[in-house]
């Protein structure tokens, strides 16, 4: 999913933004808010690993109890 993204990014960076025919007209979303979309789609995946880089331990000594 991650790779379509960035290839969407890629194709949509080297187009035009807007484009008008006899059909009727087009446009893109800006290229920062596709970066945003990508960076937040990375965030809800990063999310979803069991370990996310942060943890949590609780450290007892053995003469605690």
């Amino acid at each position: 999913m991650a790779d379509d993204l960035n290839d969407e990014i890629r194709e949509n960076a080297a187009g035009p933004a807007k484009a008008s025919g006899d059909a009727g007209s087009v446009e893109q979303h800006k290229l920062t808010e596709q970066i945003a979309a990508d960076k937040h789609l990375a965030g809800k995946d990063a999310v979803r690993k069991p370990n996310r880089g942060l943890r949590f331990n609780k450290i007892v000594p053995p003469s605690a109890g």
